[in-house]
């Protein structure tokens, strides 16, 4: 029987990968430069944690999250989005007693079940950052930027950032009211889930796909116009702040961000190449999400990206398969005498740091030369009967198709280390 790997998840094969790993060298690189620093929570938690953190209502919670029992009967949850852990592990190591900024980045998988398709799939992978203890305006901008910054150095510039108030507790409300008084009006012509949501959650109708839906939305209440002063002062001094740092953004006023937990500022930065999956990254403010998860009153802002999506962005600029893996080296082997020989040497040459490899399975030395081509060695180096006998190589220099000066073989990890 052979096995393929389930619907929803995908192998990231090497050719692929030097992507991934540009992006997370990318964001480490950047998210410390910003004063961040690396936490790596479970891949799985309490399930009443992200149902109180993310919001009943929500279509995460509702449809997507990945539940079970354990052998102990405990309801457990794969992690869906990251925010509620670190804000779970922020409390529970007693850093919000700390007295001061507190800055987090990760990187790492999350669980949905959702319709696999590009750039999303059931188990997906986000990189983000949380910052606790502060509710400065100037923050909200600063995330911002630098999550420009991340793409910028990825190479990806010609990005959309939009930009929101979802207000506090206090002038939510009001709109939230409005917003069911009129969708109520029009409950026949939204989609079933909706219909469900006015009830139980309305906000979340302005995140619905569904294009009836959408238009409804569009006619509807305008929820900077119920914003109180304070989240109205707010605003304003993120979008000067904003210009103060040359961020070019637009106001989406329908913008909410599909998680209970986001108050005042929310923000998306979309690339439109990828079609109806165009969001790059998206976060906000989350001031009670802390005092939520039973810690003291904390402002926080955070965001995330997916990085299948962030892969997706850059093949629209690239081809895979552009960076050939780096090999100093190539030691063959085309007698078995000499398969120990080769292996040491290859075993010397990484020790000292020089990429290299060895093969011993092929005894042609035309066959071992074109292997060594087509993984792009630097150098080839052919031992065999008559080299074991002489104690003698004649490495081959690859970018020239020449073949240099005899070296001795007791000498030839020395050659290769002044060679470079």
């Amino acid at each position: 029987m052979r096995f393929k790997a389930v619907r929803g998840v995908k192998d990231v094969l090497p050719e692929e990968l030097t992507f991934w790993q540009e992006i997370e060298r990318v964001a480490r690189g950047v998210f410390e430069l910003y004063g961040y620093e690396e936490i790596r929570t479970p891949v799985f938690e309490s399930s009443l944690l992200f149902e109180r953190g993310i919001g009943e209502g929500t279509e995460i919670v509702d449809k997507q999250m990945y539940t079970f029992l354990d052998k102990k009967g405990r309801n457990l949850t794969l992690r869906p989005e990251a925010t509620a852990s670190v804000v779970r592990a922020y409390l529970e190591h007693n850093l919000d007693k700390k007295g001061n900024l507190v800055q987090f980045y990760y990187i790492g998988p999350m669980f949905r079940y959702e319709r696999p398709q590009a750039g999303r799939q059931r188990q997906f992978w986000q990189l983000g950052t949380e910052l606790f203890g502060s509710s400065h305006p100037a923050r909200d901008a600063e995330l911002i930027g630098m999550t420009l910054e991340f793409f910028k150095e990825l190479g990806l510039e010609n990005l959309i950032t939009e930009i929101n108030s979802v207000g506090c507790l206090g002038c939510r409300g009001s709109f939230v009211s409005a917003l069911h008084e009129y969708l109520q009006k029009e409950k026949g012509l939204l989609c079933s889930d909706c219909q469900i949501r006015l009830e139980k959650n309305p906000l979340r109708i302005l995140d619905c796909k569904s294009e009836p839906c959408k238009s409804l939305v569009l006619e509807g209440p305008d929820i900077e116009r119920y914003l109180c002063s304070g989240c109205h002062s707010h605003l304003k001094k993120v979008e000067g702040y904003l210009d103060l740092l040359d961020v070019s953004y637009k106001m989406n006023s329908h913008l909410v961000r599909g998680l209970d937990y986001y108050t005042r500022t929310v923000f998306e930065i979309i690339d439109r190449r990828l079609g109806s999956q165009d969001a790059l990254a998206a976060g906000g403010r989350y001031d009670e999400l802390v005092k939520e998860l039973g810690g003291p009153s904390t402002p926080a802002i955070g965001f995330a990206a997916g990085m299948e999506r962030i892969v997706l962005a850059l093949k629209k600029d690239r081809k895979m398969g552009d960076k050939k893996e780096k090999t100093d080296f190539f030691i063959a082997s085309i007698d078995e005498a000499a398969d120990g020989v080769v292996l040491k040497i290859a075993h010397s040459l990484r020790t000292a740091g020089l990429h290299s490899k060895f093969n011993c399975e092929s005894r042609s030395a035309k066959s071992q030369a074109q292997l060594a081509n087509k993984l792009g060695a630097r150098f080839l180096i052919i031992i065999g009967e008559d080299e074991l006998r002489n104690e003698e190589v004649r490495p081959k220099d690859m970018s020239v198709r020449k073949l240099l000066d005899p070296v001795d073989l007791s000498g030839i990890v020395s050659w290769c280390k002044e060679v470079l």
